[in-house]
């Protein structure tokens, strides 16, 4: 998930494209009750959009902190890591804070359904001291919210793992691989939450094993497979097997598959990470790898190169995502879900991810040293005419706006309503009751 500012030709655009690609899978997986879920590849195999986006950012992590622990040394290398750690941290607090409020304001302007129940925030609302300690102690982590701890938490083991390979490559993957064995037979888990037993949905100690399985792969630690008419053949082949045991209705519809797919549950479980998921993901990763090589000048293309943009900035593009997502899925429920509603939502989604990342990627140019480096302006600017002018009261127009939003944040909460004050004969004494709406409201109680 590591983002750059560069947008140098030396950047792996393939890297950057299926990032990508694993953002906008993500953003439509999200939506809640979104049908086009049922559609996407993660129906038909055992691993998804989730096996991607770790498996990519450990081998960018092993691009960008791999030159910075060879260069600076071990100790600014880790600083970097501690760093981006805060970064990521921050992120999780800020991403459930904003949907917490996302929950708050579609209960009240939507009705009909309780969207902090949907997200399962209850506890936080309910019991917000504890909620707000645990939060921010990273033991209380909603399912919605799980993935960053997740690679808070990997990333804070690169350090360690980096030394390692100064021993030897095989030394750092050998003890990753066996903490993922360790976590499954010692059944090593982080708690999700304070009042329960439940765990993070992501299980670090398992999901480290993709993490650097990707990072050994960008640090050279593994060598990329040849290609082959075998190999090739044999990936395949196993990804067009799992379609049918990955596909719920087809597998729920025959009794064979069905019993198969029971036999391999543990094998494809997500929150641990089923060995038969590391499997199907690398055997695509293969197949994606093989077709890229084949063709590679599609990438070239004008829809590849933005979805790249937004794998250069993917942690801003992830959290802009997750929020998008939810309030997608509010106005599913408020538009309903036919199928014209259901396309102009996720493809606005889309569109505004990509916007997004087109904003960023400008910002992260900073255009205005282009124009600060420019020639000096001219002393004497004419007075502008026509169009011109338009285009000057538009921007003082939205200068204004702009300066004035709270005040007119204010007046939104003023409901709108003439606030007529009186006392309710079935009021409490010491309490303040105005009309709005119809309807009586409390102001003060007991002389607060």
């Amino acid at each position: 998930m590591e983002t750059s500012n560069s947008t140098a030709p030396s950047r792996n655009v393939r890297l950057d494209f299926f990032r990508g690609v694993a953002l906008m899978i993500i953003f439509v997986n999200h939506i809640p009750f979104n049908p086009l879920y049922f559609y996407t590849p993660s129906r038909f195999g055992f691993s998804d959009a989730a096996e991607i986006f770790v498996f990519l950012s450990g081998f960018a992590a092993a691009l960008a902190y791999g030159r910075c622990f060879e260069r600076a040394g071990m100790w600014l290398g880790t600083l970097r890591i501690l760093h981006r750690c805060g970064q990521i941290y921050l992120s999780h607090l800020a991403l459930f804070f904003a949907l917490a409020a996302i929950c708050v304001f579609g209960n009240r302007w939507l009705g009909g359904e309780d969207y902090i129940h949907r997200l399962y925030l209850r506890y936080f609302f309910e019991s917000t001291p504890d909620a707000i300690a645990a939060l921010f102690s990273l033991r209380y982590v909603p399912n919605f919210f799980d993935i960053l701890p997740m690679y808070f938490v990997i990333l804070l083991w690169v350090p360690l793992v980096w030394s390692l390979s100064r021993i030897h490559a095989a030394v750092a993957l050998g003890v990753s691989l066996l903490v993922y064995l360790g976590a499954w037979h010692f059944g090593w888990e982080l708690p999700a939450e304070p009042a329960g037993d439940r765990p993070w949905f992501f299980n670090p100690f398992t999901w480290q094993l993709l993490f650097f399985t990707g990072f050994g792969l960008g640090a050279g630690w593994l060598p990329v497979p040849r290609a082959g008419r075998r190999l090739t053949t044999l990936c395949l082949a196993f990804v067009l097997v799992s379609i049918p045991l990955g596909h719920e209705p087809t597998y729920q519809s025959v009794a064979f598959l069905g019993a198969v797919r029971a036999h391999l549950e543990p094998w494809v479980d997500k929150s641990h990470l089923g060995l038969l998921r590391v499997m199907h993901f690398l055997a695509l990763a293969y197949l994606m790898n093989r077709f890229v090589s084949w063709r590679p000048h599609w990438l070239e293309w004008s829809l590849p190169r933005w979805i790249a943009r937004m794998g250069r900035q993917s942690l801003p593009v992830f959290l802009f995502s997750m929020a998008l997502s939810y309030l997608a899925g509010m106005a599913l429920d408020w538009r309903g879900r036919e199928a014209f509603d259901i396309a102009w939502v996720n493809l606005a989604g889309l569109g505004l991810m990509l916007g997004v990342a087109g904003v960023l990627e400008w910002l992260d140019s900073k255009p205005w040293k282009a124009v600060a480096a420019g020639p000096a302006p001219v002393r004497f600017q004419p007075r502008p005419r026509g169009s011109a002018w338009r285009n000057v009261w538009a921007g003082q127009v939205a200068l204004v706006f702009l300066a004035a939003s709270p005040l007119l944040i204010s007046f939104t909460n003023s409901e709108d309503s003439t606030r007529v004050p009186l006392v309710a004969s079935a009021g409490q004494p010491g309490e303040l009751v105005y009309q709005s709406n119809g309807e009586e409201r409390i102001v003060w109680q007991d002389g607060i």
